[in-house]
């Protein structure tokens, strides 16, 4: 059996009335994250580190943020073609690990969710995806709830 490690970070602006998308879940918040698409940070990282994994480039490249297509569209749509293009290439996800940096909300009630919701698009035990989450203690775009940024590490293997 094969295997390859790949990481994704990726950064959101936070604003008023936005709906705030983390890990394929609503959030309930006075912000929400800005992006061409749903900018739900967390599953744009994974597919970045799908992605980086089995060498196919990144999210920007697959769906490029100039695509009218995109505008708006719910990211688990696009981590569920992730998943289609590297099940073709003949890998399958063995675990995720990711981390939130947010300020507000505490999202630590809604991981839960988050990992069932994943563990369906990912093919993949909830067991096997860890997301924790860590403020900036009020430091930078972060503390000053500006952004929203994450970071994962994704475990592929040949299949």
């Amino acid at each position: 059996m094969k295997i390859r490690v790949g990481f994704g970070f990726d950064v959101h602006q936070l604003r008023q009335k936005e709906e705030f998308w983390l890990g394929g879940i609503l959030v309930p918040h006075s912000k929400g994250a800005f992006g061409h698409s749903d900018a739900d940070v967390l599953i744009h990282v994974i597919c970045d580190a799908i992605l980086g994994a089995a060498n196919m480039r990144d999210i920007g490249f697959h769906f490029p943020d100039t695509s009218a297509d995109y505008k708006g569209i719910d990211s688990k749509k696009l981590l569920t073609e992730v998943i289609r293009l590297v099940s073709e290439k003949g890998w399958t996800i063995g675990n995720v690990d990711s981390t939130l940096c947010l300020q507000l909300p505490k999202v630590n009630p809604h991981i839960p969710a988050m990992k069932t919701t994943l563990s369906k698009i990912l093919q993949i035990s909830e067991q096997d995806i860890s997301i924790k989450a860590t403020t900036t203690e009020k430091l930078g775009y972060v503390g000053r709830e500006e952004g929203v940024s994450a970071y994962a590490v994704v475990l592929l293997e040949s299949s």
